[in-house]
């Protein structure tokens, strides 16, 4: 024991920099792993979690006071089904104005009905996370539901039809997994916020033994009901759709991260397998030597296996740590998209990662030692003082037979013809000794370059998409209405708005979008009906299939709406609206999460064109060179006195595609350093194979230039290769992975979402992979060509 605890720790130390090679290859490749798998079990199930942990409702519900007494309506914590209630919290439903000190929306703009409810931040059930600002500190301030709110911190709303025209300042965001309110007050604030002869309701959250479909809740919502006096239940609302909503959300995380997490299995099983492999092959002359001082080929195989385990133990252990500190800020980011989730990684993560590497590690160290064990003492004495081919021959009994290495020969002589400076020549060839060693490495470079592929696939095709989604907020600069507290609008101008538009030195084009009040026969579900007027074809609307309408009886539709009503693209359905009715044939699929019918407003005027006055929107593109605010300034200046406000665009910036393009580069950047380390290993491992070539030829007058050149030469065919080969992968997965993410999110992908990769993206991708080898073989060229002639001569 002690004599193979001593060839264990003088392998160790003797060989520095590969040791730290393995150690730092061990390192990341864990660390990617960790964060991979995390990712895919914290997409697991997100909503289920944050439930539980905050103690989620079934069922919220507003009681009307007058119609039951407090007695009443706490008995119904007793109706069948029961297992938790909390209650009862003062609940005021209103329709507040944005506040004067607020841009966007502008000052006075109505804001859709909401309810409000004076509760605590904790309690027996719905815990509220905050995720932005803070808590109320007392009256005069509101906390509005993370995703839904119509404000941002810092923002105001105001209730100019109550007594004292009382302003709320919104001071931060929370997660409610019940969506049990629209947003939370002091209790003291609700009598402020109560009109004159009203009474606040009373809400009530529960929780039911049985609650797990549709049908179950709403027997529930049933049980709950006949438990009170008739009319007192005014409103109920479900944890469903914040259930569906959340699961949808983290469906389409797992693609993409499962495609992140077999890549970086793949290369960090591979690397450490270069890593491990290549230096027992190196040491084959070492083990030729313990053999002949009375060493079994078992205790070799141990020896090396322990030379290996030493660094990437080390290597593991941080990787576990490194893994566990990234894990905070990236899980940080997905715990936002996800509304839930994990806060760190689970400890069986870090034991399966750390088991699965370190058997790695062994299972790949075993192979060349066992090998290396059973060569005769004098063969393996031979094979590790010759040239790398004659290693090879010797190894594999090829020496004089036609075969691989004639071939490699042949090419080998082939490449030396080539019109380029002998040391380029050399560097070409270089990767012909080692062939195996060579496309391993290339390997991983493949996998390095499509994840890479995959990563700008992604984050070309998330933010196409993303624009596209948020289309309805397209133009640079938008007109709207109202613009200050008075009543609001009910008649607009509009040909003098048009006209006050295209007069306009810089515009461009222009729309505008309206809901309308017409509705489609034959539906019962909720959507949007939204009419435009003008040129909409630059606003970024993207469908799926089909095409955008052309005029009067046309119609594009949503995929929820196609799917609820049965219909498909080319069907006509059917607009109707007080008793009038026109036909409408469905031209296209509009890629969007809601439920819409869009409409162009002449399929309108058989209705009667009953549209939403205080809505309309007018969005204007611009010329190139128009500077946005001067042009919104003058504008809004001519558009006033109608009642209406000219104000730049917002880019609105979705924290799901924000999370996913996060976890997309971290893991891209890890996967990309441990194919590096993957080439610098390689290369390292050949330069120390033939120090004592790079003696001859530095005496026969090879310049350090020369010398890298020769260094860095040997990986660009590799690097070239593995280009080639892995960015077509890459796209070929960005290609599985992007519908399946769509398909998760409830949305078709349009082609130009999908088709990013155009000829000036292919091109420098891969390149890339060039680049990536010559960046992992930079430090071995340059310690090749500081290595002293006399000292490689004398190296053996």
């Amino acid at each position: 024991m002690s004599a193979m605890g001593k060839v264990v720790r003088a392998g160790v130390g003797r060989k520095r920099v590969q040791t730290l090679v393995m150690v730092l290859t061990t390192m990341m490749s864990v660390t990617a792993c960790i964060l991979a798998l995390g990712l895919v079990v914290a997409a697991q199930g997100p909503y289920e979690r944050a439930f539980t942990d905050q103690h989620g409702a079934h069922l919220n519900v507003l009681y009307d006071r007058t119609k039951a007494s407090p007695a009443q309506l706490a008995a119904a914590a007793q109706a069948p089904g029961v297992t938790a209630s909390a209650g009862p919290y003062s609940a005021v439903t209103l329709q507040p104005r944005v506040g004067q000190d607020t841009k966007i929306p502008p000052a006075g703009s109505l804001l859709p009905p909401m309810t409000l409810v004076g509760r605590a931040q904790d309690g027996p059930m719905d815990d509220l996370r905050i995720t932005m600002g803070r808590w109320i500190a007392g009256p005069g301030e509101v906390v509005f539901l993370n995703g839904h709110s119509p404000l941002s911190v810092g923002d105001t709303a105001q209730f100019p039809d109550l007594p004292g025209h009382p302003t709320l300042k919104v001071v931060g965001l929370a997660d409610s997994v019940s969506w049990s309110a629209d947003g939370w007050v002091a209790p003291e604030q609700v009598a402020g916020l109560t009109a004159p002869g009203t009474t606040p309701a009373a809400q009530y959250l529960y929780r039911f033994a049985h609650a797990g479909s549709d049908a179950e809740v709403d027997a529930d919502h049933a049980a709950i009901a006949a438990a009170v006096p008739g009319g007192a239940l005014t409103k109920a609302t479900t944890y469903r759709p914040a259930r569906a909503e959340a699961n949808r959300t983290a469906s389409t995380f797992v693609p993409f991260v499962t495609a992140f997490g077999v890549l970086g299995l793949a290369m960090s099983v591979l690397i450490i397998g270069v890593v491990v492999s290549g230096a027992v092959s190196a040491a084959t002359r070492r083990i030729g030597i313990l053999k002949a001082l009375g060493f079994t080929p078992a205790q070799v195989a141990r020896a090396y296996v322990g030379q290996a385990l030493i660094p990437a133990g080390v290597g593991t252990a941080l990787g576990v740590l490194g893994g566990n500190l990234l894990s905070v800020p990236v899980l940080g980011v997905a715990r936002k998209a996800l509304r839930g989730g994990l806060l760190g990684i689970p400890v069986w993560v870090d034991v399966v990662v750390a088991a699965a590497a370190l058997g790695a590690v062994v299972g790949t160290a075993l192979v060349p030692a066992l090998k290396a064990g059973r060569l005769r003492t004098v063969e393996a004495l031979a094979v590790g003082r010759t040239a790398p081919t004659a290693k090879r021959a010797a190894a594999e009994g090829t020496a004089g037979r036609p075969g691989l290495a004639g071939l490699l020969s042949a090419a080998q002589n082939l490449i030396g013809r080539l019109p380029v400076p002998r040391a380029l020549s050399l560097g070409l060839a270089s990767p012909l000794n080692r062939p195996g060693r060579s496309a391993t490495t290339a390997a991983a470079v493949v996998l390095g370059t499509a994840g890479v592929t995959l990563c700008v696939g992604l984050t070309l095709s998330l933010g196409s998409i993303q624009d596209g989604l948020t289309a309805d907020r397209a133009g640079k600069v938008l007109v709207q209405v109202p613009i200050d507290g008075s009543a609001p609008v009910d008649h607009v101008d509009e040909a003098a708005v048009v006209k006050a538009i295209e007069s306009r030195p810089g515009t461009r084009a222009w729309y505008s979008s309206v809901p309308a009040t017409a509705t489609v026969a034959g539906t019962t579900d909720r959507y949007e009906l939204v009419a435009f007027a003008g040129d909409a074809s630059w606003s970024g609307f993207q469908l799926v299939t089909g095409h955008w309408f052309h005029g009067p009886g046309e119609t594009v539709v949503s995929a929820a709406f196609l799917q609820a009503n049965q219909k498909k693209v080319g069907d006509t359905v059917t607009l109707t609206d007080q008793g009038r009715t026109t036909p409408a044939k469905i031209t296209g699929e509009v890629m969007t999460t809601q439920d819409v019918v869009f409409v162009d407003r002449a399929s309108l005027e058989p209705l009667g064109g009953a549209i939403h006055a205080e809505a309309v929107a007018f969005h204007i593109d611009l010329t190139s060179g128009t500077e946005v605010s001067s042009y919104a300034d003058g504008l809004d200046a001519v558009v006033k006195p109608m009642g209406l406000s000219a104000d730049p665009g917002e880019d609105h910036l979705n924290i799901v595609v924000l999370a996913m393009n996060t976890l997309a580069g971290t893991l891209t950047l890890l996967l990309s350093v441990v194919a590096g380390l993957g080439v610098l290993n390689t290369v390292l491992l050949d330069t120390r194979e033939r120090v004592h070539d790079l003696g001859v030829f530095k005496a026969l007058g090879m310049s350090p230039r020369q010398t890298v050149g020769m260094v860095l030469t040997s990986v660009c065919g590799s690097g070239l290769v593995a280009g080639l080969i892995g960015v077509p992968i890459g796209i070929g997965v960005h290609h599985l992975v992007m519908p399946a993410m769509a398909r998760a999110a409830g949305v078709g992908v349009p082609d130009e979402d999908l088709t990013v990769f155009a000829p000036s993206v292919v091109g420098p991708l891969i390149l890339g992979g060039v680049a990536l080898a010559l960046l992992g073989a930079l430090l071995p060229a340059t310690w090749a060509a500081r290595t002293r002639t006399v000292t490689a001569l004398r190296t053996e």
